[in-house]
């Protein structure tokens, strides 16, 4: 998996609050300060981003932790690191670039064009379509949601992680939901019991590089050949985004 959970809902929380909202706040602190907050108890960390107690409470369950129990383990489990594929400055960008052409080529060979066609009937055909995904992924989804509206198809998308499962529990056999997820971990970091619980269920495709086992909710994928990398998995996932749209 090549984001954990932590940078995951940190990161949807403070792009998609309001700057200087409590919840923004205390995620800005805690991601400046995630060695320092490892042993702290949630009183200390309430103290030290200077809001009460419940408010560090209500802010696990609002970006979609069990607790601050939950928290605690993400904190010490967590390990932030960035992939370089150089350090020689007069490498860089040759290396960069080979890794970034490289990696669409990848999704050309590999790309079921049927069944990327099928979900563009299906785009065109439900009246109520969604795309989703987190960090870059997300992007991508805001990327084809301009193009598609170019293309007089409105869809709806949010950066939020816990607002983007809200709207997947809450939705029903009328609803299109397209998932954006580089490694196919999308709905690893939720717990699905809510899911499953449904008595109608929208039709989701899943786009992602990995053939893993899919949860019993994805209905179709579209998979691609990948090296599984940060660097590049951007892009490949934005050159299928733009290959839907055309």
């Amino acid at each position: 998996m090549i984001y954990d959970k932590l940078p995951i809902v940190f990161l949807s929380t403070l792009v998609s609050e309001k700057n200087g909202s409590t919840n923004s706040q205390i995620a800005a602190y805690i991601l400046n300060h995630l060695e320092e907050v490892q042993n702290l108890g949630i009183k200390e960390i309430a103290k030290e981003c200077n809001v009460a107690v419940s408010s560090i409470s209500r802010f696990c369950k609002e970006v979609g932790l069990r607790d601050f129990a939950e928290l605690k383990e993400l904190l010490l489990s967590t390990d932030l690191s960035f992939e370089d594929h150089s350090h020689a400055t007069s490498k860089q960008l040759h290396d960069y670039s080979h890794k970034v052409r490289e990696s669409i080529i990848m999704v050309e060979k590999s790309i079921d064009m049927d069944a990327v066609i099928d979900l563009c009937k299906d785009i065109n055909e439900y009246q109520k379509v969604a795309i989703f995904g987190l960090l870059k992924a997300g992007a991508v989804a805001f990327n084809l949601q301009g193009d598609l509206l170019m293309l007089n198809k409105q869809v709806y998308t949010n950066i939020s992680y816990s607002q983007q499962i809200q709207y997947i529990v809450a939705a029903d056999e009328d609803d299109l939901i397209i998932i954006f997820s580089y490694t196919g971990a999308y709905f690893d970091y939720q717990d699905l019991r809510a899911l499953k619980k449904r008595l109608t269920a929208p039709k989701i495709w899943m786009i992602s590089s990995d053939d893993r086992e899919y949860p019993e909710c994805i209905d179709r994928t579209i998979l691609f050949k990948s090296l599984q990398d940060q660097n590049s998995h951007p892009y490949q996932l934005q050159f299928i985004a733009g290959l839907i749209a055309q």
